[in-house]
């Protein structure tokens, strides 16, 4: 039994070495990629990234609106109220 737990414990031990290694390793990538990075650069995409988001925000409004139930009903009273327009009798209402 005591076998068992001390060889366990060292297949767990070098499981988190490997992890630990792996773990730096894609760290190491990351300061890499971002070496040249200044914070104007930061900076500046961050503010695109807030303009994108915004046109893709005005591009969904739109194309939902194109859509909307509400834009159906508008056209439909619109047509109805031109069409009674059209057909007053001549007669006067009231007084």
């Amino acid at each position: 039994m005591h076998q068992v737990l001390l060889y366990g414990t060292f297949f767990i031990a070098v499981l988190a070495l490997f992890a630990g290694l792996y773990a730096s390793g894609r760290v190491a990538k990351i300061q890499l990629g971002t070496k040249d990075l200044d914070w104007d650069a930061i900076a500046n995409m961050t503010g695109d990234l807030a303009t994108i988001k915004k046109t893709i925000q005005t591009l969904n409004n739109r194309i939902n609106g194109m859509h909307s139930p509400k834009l159906q009903e508008q056209e439909l009273m619109m047509q109805l109220l031109s069409k009674q327009g059209d057909k007053q009798n001549g007669k006067m209402i009231g007084g």
